[in-house]
């Protein structure tokens, strides 16, 4: 039974990367907020500076601005973290011919994404690599009607060499062919 079904995790928003900003701006956002709040209030806030001397207008409201801003995209970042957006699995059933495509969204009554496709409306599996300055290097499936469904996690470029692994042993199991676009 195992051989006739394949389950590939996708991990969503639980990534390293989440964290490092969800803390980095958050510390950030608290830092300006006090920096801002000392020259309102002319109250030395953060232990290792003073910066109850800043003008209020305009250096300390811009502060309190890049501070709130910061805040709130820690608050956004942490809540996707939290909520595991984009997290899931894809299913490769043999058995009842079906492809399963889960995801997670935002909370709310569409919060479960799931996508079946039939085996027999596959084409092919499919390559995508562009490098430069914003690298792409995702595997489709090809449906035989054009469309193509991304099928790789949103994340670092993985290697050439995985993704290529990666893709021919999902062509391999499926028992379809391999192209690139």
């Amino acid at each position: 039974m195992q051989k006739e079904i394949r389950q590939d995790n996708i991990i969503g928003s639980k990534r390293l990367s989440n964290y490092f900003w969800a803390v980095f701006l958050s510390l950030g956002g608290i830092g300006f907020l006090l920096a801002g709040f000392s020259s309102y209030f002319k109250v030395k806030l953060l232990p290792f500076t003073d910066t109850t001397e800043f003008v209020f207008l305009p250096q300390g409201i811009i502060m309190t601005f890049y501070g709130a801003l910061s805040l709130s995209l820690s608050i956004y970042i942490i809540l996707t973290i939290l909520w595991d957006i984009g997290g899931g699995y894809n299913e490769y059933n043999k058995e009842e011919e079906l492809i399963k495509i889960v995801r997670k969204g935002f909370p709310g009554k569409n919060r479960e994404i799931l996508l079946t496709y039939s085996l027999n409306s596959i084409k092919s599996i499919a390559i995508q690599i562009s490098e430069g300055l914003n690298p792409k290097r995702i595997i489709y499936i090809c449906l035989k009607d054009g469309r193509k469904i991304p099928v790789s996690p949103v994340q670092e470029p993985l290697s050439i060499s995985n993704l290529e692994e990666e893709a021919s042993s999902l062509a391999k199991f499926l028992n379809i062919n391999l192209e690139t676009l």
